[in-house]
C-alpha cells in the first residue's frame, strides 16, 4: 500500500494555525547534524523559576547509573512537605538525542502540576543520551534511577504502593522499557505507567510513519535520526531488545496499568495504538486516547487549543485514579 502525506488525517484547525510559526523554531525533519543545535537551549534557569513559583523545591543527588557511572537525579517536592504520599518517577523526552531531566517537568500540566495537586514527590533522571551513549545506556540509566527511588522511598516520603513512572515521547518509550525491565527483574513495583505519545518502535513500518513525512513536528526523518542514534546498524533488524524498543515485546503480562495517548497526525500513532492493544490482549488495563488532529507534542506547543487543554486533563484524571486521590 502506498501512502503519501496527502492522505494523512488533517491537523486540528487550531493546531494547524501555529505550525507555520513553529516550523521556524522546530523544523519537521531533524537530521543527525542538527543534534548539537537541539542541545543548545539552556533549560535550568527558567525551570528553577517556574518551580519556585509553584513552591516546589529541588534537590540534586548523584547516583550510580549503568555500569556504575555517576548520573544525577533531581528530587522535587512541595516546600515543607512532610509525611508519605504518592511518587512519580520521570524519564524525559528528546528523541533519545536531546533534552534533560527538566523537560516536561514545569509546564502548565506537567509533573509539577501533579506534585502540587497530589502532594507527590517526583524523581527525574538525567540519563545519558545517544549517539554518544547508545542502547542500552539510556534505558539502563533510567532503570537504575527507578531502583534508587524505590530503595529510598521511605526517606523520600514516597508510598511504594503508589509509585508510577511517567514520560513523554522518547521518555514514554523509556518508561515503557523500564516497566518491562522492572517486571522481568522482579521490581521495583510500579502502580502505573504514564506513556505520553511514546516512542516505541524502531522499525519504520507503520502507516503513520509514512503519513507524517516532512510535515508536523518530529516526522519520519526525525524519528529515524533518533532510532539510528540509539541503535546504529541494529535499527530495524532482529537484534533489538524490547527494553530499547518496547513495540518489540511479545509478552505483556504482569505489566502495570497504562495511560497511553498520541495525536492522530503524528508518527507514533499506530505504534501507540498497537501497544495499548497488546496490553489489553494480555489482560493489562490501559487507557488510550488518540487526540484528533494532534501533531507530536501539540499540547506543549499550542496550549491554547481545545484539545491541548483536554489532553492534560485526561492524564491528570488517570493519575488521580491511580493514586486514589
Amino acid at each position: 500500500m502506498t501512502t503519501t502525506t496527502t492522505s494523512r488525517p488533517p491537523f486540528d484547525p487550531e493546531l494547524e494555525a501555529v505550525l507555520g510559526a513553529l516550523a521556524e523554531q522546530v523544523p519537521p525533519s531533524i537530521t543527525p547534524e542538527m543534534i548539537p543545535f537541539l542541545r543548545q537551549s539552556p533549560i535550568m534557569g527558567p525551570v528553577d523559576e517556574l518551580l519556585a513559583e509553584r513552591g516546589i523545591t529541588r534537590r540534586d543527588v548523584s547516583i550510580s547509573g549503568f555500569q556504575g557511572a555517576e548520573i544525577v537525579v533531581s528530587v522535587l517536592a512541595k516546600e515543607g512537605r512532610v509525611g508519605t504520599g504518592p511518587g512519580i518517577y520521570h524519564t524525559h523526552g528528546g528523541g533519545m538525542i536531546a533534552g534533560d531531566r527538566f523537560a516536561g517537568v514545569a509546564g502548565v500540566a506537567g509533573i509539577a502540576e501533579w506534585i502540587d495537586r497530589f502532594d507527590a514527590v517526583a524523581v527525574t533522571v538525567e540519563y545519558r543520551l545517544a549517539p554518544e551513549f547508545p542502547d542500552p545506556f539510556p534505558v539502563e540509566d533510567c532503570y537504575a534511577g527507578l531502583v534508587w527511588t524505590a530503595e529510598h522511598a521511605e526517606e523520600l516520603g514516597i508510598d511504594p504502593a503508589r509509585l508510577i513512572i511517567a514520560g513523554a515521547s522518547a521518555g514514554g518509550g523509556l518508561a515503557a522499557g523500564v516497566a518491562l525491565l522492572a517486571r522481568d527483574r522482579g521490581g521495583p513495583a510500579l502502580a502505573g505507567q504514564m506513556l505520553i505519545c511514546p516512542m516505541l518502535d524502531d522499525r519504520d513500518q507503520t502507516i503513520s510513519t509514512r503519513q507524517i513525512d516532512g510535515v508536523g513536528v518530529w516526522d519520519r526523518t526525525s524519528n529515524l535520526t533518533g532510532w539510528n542514534a540509539l541503535l546504529g546498524e541494529r535499527r530495524g533488524g532482529d537484534d533489538v531488545s524490547p527494553y530499547a524498543a518496547p513495540a518489540r515485546a511479545t509478552d505483556h503480562t504482569g505489566l502495570p496499568p497504562a495511560f497511553i495517548d498520541c495525536g492522530s497526525a503524528e508518527v507514533f500513532r499506530d505504534e501507540d495504538v498497537a501497544y495499548a492493544t497488546s496490553l489489553w490482549a494480555a489482560g493489562v488495563q490501559a487507557e488510550l486516547h488518540v487526540w484528533p488532529g494532534g501533531f507530536h507534542g501539540f499540547d506543549m506547543m499550542a496550549p491554547h487549543a481545545a484539545i491541548s487543554k483536554a489532553a492534560p486533563e485526561a492524564r491528570t484524571n488517570w493519575v488521580a485514579r491511580i493514586f486514589g486521590a
